[in-house]
């Protein structure tokens, strides 16, 4: 039975290991979204930070300053939800192989 333990205990620090290895690597991947058309561009790294907001100059228009706003918010949004998927689908590489322990959440 010790011998199950140990093993087990080696399996979870490798997964604590590569889980922090994904992690670190998602750091410096980065994903980018459009919105209206491609005027405004949001670009997230895969730690779900905003890296750059580019603006088509046609896209600026001082007399609809909000349609802008809406526009720069649905390109972040749709960049911050790439940029989850990305780190989700990353970590199921790491994780995938838990179901079989029943451990829940897994």
């Amino acid at each position: 039975m010790a011998m199950n333990q140990q093993k087990m205990m080696k399996q979870m620090q490798k997964l604590q290991d590569d889980m922090a290895r994904v992690q670190e690597e998602l750091l410096t991947e980065t994903v980018s979204a459009s919105a209206g058309g491609g005027a405004v561009t949001a670009t997230v790294s895969g730690g779900l930070e905003l890296v750059s907001v580019e603006i088509s100059p046609a896209a600026v228009d001082p007399d609809d300053v909000e349609l802008l706003q809406d526009v720069v918010v649905a390109a972040v949004n749709e960049a911050l939800r790439a940029a989850q998927e990305l780190a989700n689908q990353r970590m199921s590489a790491v994780t995938g192989g838990l179901g079989g322990l029943g451990l829940p959440g897994f």
